[in-house]
């Protein structure tokens, strides 16, 4: 044994060393990982750390690949001892690349969460914001990812024209779908063109309504009001045909239409329609200075239509926006209807009439009663 520590002294005791350095690394990354985990946490309380953790386990797993990779050089000949040094350096390489790459991006990140949350106490449009946050971190771990290529000789050509400028835009349209390509393109119109910003209402069909509460590179997100999250490709939204309720002017002419039997009095219909809308707290006295200079009414109500089995009566209502436009309208077909019922005003449901026709047994038990009848009268 003595022997054995004799002839191999210098290989065991690089051995420890190298080994006391792999221990010391992880010790010191664990003990820096805790104290920017608690300064995260006091300064930036709502963004979870996932970048620390990441670099944590990146430069620990680096440590003992480069540790392992140390303690082969003292049992290997001097031929192999260049492949490994080779890879000691690409290993290094590429774990120092991904920890900028990352602390890159979760910088970027932070900076943009820090100035959106500064946009909106502002009371300002963080939209853009929002949409560059995406494109900024997308684009350095693209960018980290090319650089990582580096590394590797058939790659190097690929990564060099990329990183040289126009190569990145086209790379990336090599290699992503055309409809990717579109629902990108469809972003940064959106973006530009501003069709509608993050916290506008839109209605995009009868099923899609809703507060707008992310643009994303691919998609825009919808939370309508059942608290559901609608995601629509941007490529989609671009070419529909959308409403925006917060575009200009918030305020909006809610129609209510009601239809009563045709011999319900229109005249009473129309005042009760008038009354309960005027009476709605939501109500918005839309008439300019010479509407009411005129006496015009601050609710206008009309027979729009003559169907089948009803009479169309509809008043016209504004509000200040369309959270207290949908309101006004659920309250206002309550209270009409209430009042109509106690006021005399029908509204026409469809009547039907049921024949129940016998069975063919019946029938002719029904005939032979006929029958003998007959013959008793005779």
């Amino acid at each position: 044994m003595l022997e054995f520590f004799q002839e191999y002294k210098s290989q065991i005791i690089n051995s420890l060393i190298i080994i006391g350095f792999v221990i010391v690394l992880s010790l010191l990354t664990n003990v820096l990982h805790k104290w920017l985990l608690k300064q995260e946490i006091k300064k930036y309380p709502d963004v979870k750390p996932k970048a620390i953790n990441w670099v944590r386990r990146i430069l620990n797993a680096l440590w003992l690949v480069l540790g392992f990779i140390a303690l082969s050089f003292l049992f290997v000949n001097e031929e192999r001892s260049s492949a490994l040094r080779h890879n000691f350096q690409i290993i290094l390489y590429l774990g120092v690349v991904s920890v900028l790459t990352i602390v890159a991006a979760a910088s970027a990140n932070i900076w943009f969460r820090v100035s959106i949350r500064r946009k909106v106490e502002n009371a300002e449009d963080p939209t853009s914001f929002k949409f560059l946050r995406y494109m900024a971190v997308i684009g350095i771990y693209i960018t980290g990812v090319l650089f990582a290529l580096l590394a590797f000789p058939s790659l190097k050509g690929v990564a060099q024209t990329a990183l040289g400028g126009a190569g990145v835009i086209a790379l990336i349209a090599g290699v992503a779908s055309q409809e990717a390509l579109s629902n990108l393109v469809g972003g940064v119109f959106i973006i530009s063109f501003k069709p509608f910003k993050i916290g506008d209402v839109i209605k995009v069909t009868d099923n899609m309504v809703g507060t707008v509460v992310d643009i994303t590179l691919r998609h825009t997100v919808i939370r309508n009001f059942e608290n559901k999250m609608i995601v629509i490709p941007n490529a989609i939204i671009n070419k529909e045909k959308l409403i925006n309720y917060d575009l200009g002017e918030l305020k909006i002419c809610e129609r209510i239409e009601i239809g009563i039997s045709y011999d319900s009095d229109i005249d009473l219909a129309k005042k009760i329609m008038k009354e309960e809308c005027e009476k709605h707290p939501n109500i918005l006295d839309n008439r300019s200075a010479t509407d009411i200079l005129n006496g015009n009414p601050i609710v206008r109500t009309a027979l729009t239509s003559l169907n089948d089995s009803s009479v169309t009566i509809r008043a016209w209502a504004w509000a200040q926006n369309f959270s207290d436009a949908f309101d006004m309208r659920c309250d206002l077909l309550e209270s009409i209807k209430k009042r109509f019922d106690s006021e005399g005003i029908e509204i026409p449901f469809p009547y039907r009439t049921v024949v129940f026709k016998n069975s063919k047994a019946e029938s002719e038990n029904d005939k032979r009663d006929y029958e003998k009848e007959e013959n008793n009268k005779e």
